[in-house]
């Protein structure tokens, strides 16, 4: 049984793992606006970029949580994504 300490920090690494991810992401969709990309190879790009996030998360996961699915996980790495989301509205802003 993991204490409230080790879980709390177990979730901050998530959330940072979500950060990671959201931001790589977005990079990506940047390099996309600046240079034209051909359908074809913007599937290519995703189709290895969701693999190699799914074996990075995968890899997080494993090592952070021996191998368990926790829910706390999980919802740190999608609040961490939504933290990129919201740091990149504000930005937006005039």
């Amino acid at each position: 049984m993991l204490g409230i300490g080790t879980e709390a920090i177990i979730f901050l690494c998530a959330a940072l793992s979500g950060i990671i991810v959201r931001s790589a992401y977005e990079i990506l969709r940047l390099l996309r606006r600046l240079i034209v990309h051909n359908i074809f190879v913007i599937n290519l790009e995703d189709f290895f970029f969701w693999v190699s996030t799914s074996v990075y998360l995968f890899r997080q996961m494993y090592h952070m949580t021996y191998g368990n699915i926790r829910w706390f996980f999980i919802i740190g790495v999608i609040l961490g994504s939504f933290f990129v989301e919201f740091i990149f509205l504000i930005a937006k802003k005039p």
